[in-house]
């Protein structure tokens, strides 16, 4: 079993728009950092993460041709900006594809990209192309595309945000405030992925202290910081990190057991 992290930045993306910082303007290609999204490989599924704003381009970049199936986190824009390429991939296969989401997202979604839901005469809608699988409760298991998949929902900025766990390795992006719960659902895990926006303080981000805080009491063998923003220095900031935590990069595969 494999994650591929697609993107690896912050919402801005490095090099952010505008900045002329060492980061923003560096030769190593750890500093490059598209918006926040991997894929899960699982046997012979494949499953997408989130679709960033860059979402196209990470597509064509990894190499790959055809998805499984859609896990969503949440839909602040840099998670669910590239919703709309998934059409391409009912085009090219004329298959439903499977979106596991919690309610809340889904009826955000309807919201944000109500024409995108909206049955037409000339052209097959996305809520035609895609099928719903709507998370029931706050935390707990289910089954999608016929894998288990372990589900936790922590908040971010007031908004509900779900992070999701295979077998022993788990993605948690975009959190801040969340319930103790969440150490039952982690208890186990051996690979995490996690977000750390910075060094300094955000009110809506982990820092790189605070996430490792949280990863070690999660007790994980290896982590993995990911959602990085500018003021990140791969190489600095990586020669600080403790033994068994690693700044994540676009293009980064890593391996993890499901049972």
């Amino acid at each position: 079993m494999t994650f591929l992290f697609l993107g690896t930045g912050a919402s801005t993306g490095i090099p952010m728009v505008g900045c002329h910082c060492s980061v923003c303007t560096s030769s190593d290609s750890h500093n490059k950092r598209l918006r926040p999204s991997g894929v899960v490989t699982i046997g012979d599924k494949t499953l997408l993460i989130d679709t960033s704003p860059d979402f196209r381009y990470q597509i064509l970049h990894s190499g790959i041709d055809h998805l499984d199936g859609v896990l969503l986190t949440h839909t602040h824009f840099d998670h669910i900006a590239g919703l709309d390429e998934l059409r391409t991939f009912y085009l090219l296969h004329r298959q439903v594809l499977p979106v596991l989401a919690s309610l809340e997202t889904l009826g955000s979604l309807k919201k944000r990209y109500d024409y995108l839901f909206k049955e037409r005469s000339w052209e097959v809608s996305l809520a035609a192309q895609l099928h719903f699988q709507v998370l029931e409760n706050k935390r707990g298991e289910t089954h999608f595309l016929d894998i288990p998949i372990r589900y936790m929902t922590y908040e971010q900025g007031g908004m509900q945000v779900n992070g999701y766990r295979f077998g022993d390795f788990a993605y948690v992006s975009d959190i801040y405030h969340y319930p103790e719960t969440i150490f039952e659902d982690l208890k186990g895990v051996r690979s995490l992925v996690l977000s750390a926006l910075r060094t300094t303080p955000s009110p809506v981000h982990f820092t790189i202290e605070e996430a490792t805080a949280f990863a070690k009491k999660v007790g994980a063998e290896k982590v993995w910081f990911t959602h990085i923003a500018h003021e990140i220095d791969h190489q600095k900031i990586q020669a600080t990190l403790p033994d068994g935590f690693y700044l994540a990069y676009d293009g980064l595969s890593i391996e993890f057991n499901i049972s």
